[in-house]
């Protein structure tokens, strides 16, 4: 993991098209800092039920009816949250023009047993190579394997040590609970598919906004409870402070629930392609509203709960949370606003010295496979993780990724207090960059 250090006394400015000179180094906190303030109402066992909540869909697989009863339910919380300005993006999954290039469609359901025999063959999707994961069957990928000498190459980072496999289990006999074998049993259709949004508006700059973003589908016959339930919650904690009718911002926020981030980031790719041109124009004239505010920055929340370390000569890893724990914020050190977005990565950190409770947070140059990818040659964009996708995650540290185990009871109290501690780190900066404060 790469290591960084602090950054003390120096002036980082966003060049993002519509905050040029915005500030990225946190100014000092007002003695009654009221970013402190919102970030000590998010609570470990509101994360949990947020998270438990979503698992009751089961995997969440996009193109079945627990995936849009899923989505009705988040729209819902919204609402009762207060954010009652919910909207969807509509969308055709897969989309004519895109096929050829990352398909899956109604084969995407995988399986053999109750529910997917005819899906079984596609493997999940089969994304190319900048898709959001793989493909591979649940056999698939090499076998635990310790590397003294040459490593794996992943994400850019030449790796060495000790692999586990990965890929997506597409095999239901593998989900010893039969009432969730049943319950995802359904395969995946073709056509309509949607994600769900809702907007806290901005009290002065209502035309400027920041996104923050998790995708709410999943696979693998679990519960996705980590990837993404774990993210999903994030976003709709934050949601739920921000929206408290005391609470204001100066810019506006858009918490962004995708669709579609496991068949090829679809969900996401879909919302840019449709909303991009409508930045920043003001619909009805005259009036200060903004429909599609000029995006400032998006982050993205990608499995935020488990960093039990590398695994052992045997495959498996630690059973408890590793002692170095941290929660990782990537930028994608390709794309076209990699510097400002390495800045507002550095930002991010810098919220985490000051809001988070337990966890530290690092850096990483190597953010992939999720859905701040359509993003990141449009405005600067940061993905939040339990660990490096492409180093750990994508090397088999995490063995319950795409899984049958990938469940809320597998997980521990030290897991989700890392999850709350990405939340308090999103709140804390997002908090101080869209400028909240609490209304006496």
């Amino acid at each position: 993991m790469l290591k960084l250090f602090r950054i003390v006394g120096v002036a980082i400015t966003l060049a993002a098209p519509s905050l040029a000179a915005q500030s990225l180094v946190l100014p000092p906190a007002p003695e009654d800092d009221p970013v402190r303030t919102l970030v000590g109402r998010l609570d470990l066992e509101r994360y949990k039920a947020t998270v438990k909540g979503l698992t009751q869909f089961g995997d969440r697989r996009q193109g079945t009816k627990r995936n849009r009863d899923a989505l009705d339910w988040i729209e819902a919380q919204l609402k009762s949250y207060g954010c009652t300005n919910t909207e969807r993006v509509t969308y055709t999954y897969p989309a004519a023009a895109a096929a050829g290039r990352g398909g899956g469609g109604a084969a995407a359901g995988g399986g053999r047993g109750a529910g997917g025999a005819a899906a079984g063959a596609a493997g999940g999707g089969g994304r190319g190579a900048g898709g959001a994961g793989g493909g591979r069957g649940a056999a698939a990928g090499p076998p635990a394997d310790t590397l003294p000498l040459g490593g794996v190459q992943a994400g850019g980072w030449r790796f060495r040590g000790t692999r586990g496999r990965t890929g997506v289990n597409n095999d239901s006999l593998q989900q010893a609970d039969l009432r969730l074998r049943a319950l995802n049993a359904e395969p995946a259709t073709n056509g309509e598919r949607q994600s769900v949004f809702c907007t806290k508006v901005g009290s002065t700059r209502p035309d400027e906004m920041y996104i923050l973003g998790a995708h709410m589908d999943g696979h693998g016959w679990g519960e996705a409870a980590n990837d993404d339930g774990s993210g999903t919650a994030l976003v709709m904690e934050i949601a739920r402070v921000l929206s408290s009718p005391e609470v204001q911002t100066e810019r506006s926020i858009r918490f962004a629930l995708w669709n579609n981030e496991e068949t090829g980031l679809n969900g996401a790719q879909a919302y840019v392609d449709q909303r991009a041109a409508l930045q920043g124009i003001e619909n009805p004239a005259g009036s200060g509203r903004y429909p599609e505010p000029k995006w400032v920055a998006m982050i993205q929340h990608d499995m935020m709960m488990f960093d039990h370390g590398m695994p052992g000569p045997d495959g498996k890893p630690a059973k408890e949370q590793r002692r170095e724990a941290d929660v990782n914020i990537e930028f994608a050190i390709t794309s076209k606003f990699a510097d400002p977005a390495m800045k507002l990565a550095f930002l991010f950190r810098q919220a985490n010295e000051r809001y988070a409770t337990d966890y530290p947070a690092a850096v990483g140059p190597y953010m992939t496979n999720t859905d701040s990818r359509p993003f990141q040659d449009l405005i600067p964009a940061i993905s939040l993780r339990e660990n490096e996708r492409g180093m750990h995650t994508g090397s088999g540290w995490n063995p319950h990724w795409h899984q049958v185990t990938d469940v809320f009871s597998t997980f521990s109290d030290k897991d989700f207090r890392l999850g709350l501690n990405a939340t308090q780190t999103t709140l804390g900066a997002v908090g101080v960059l869209a400028g909240a404060t609490i209304r006496k």
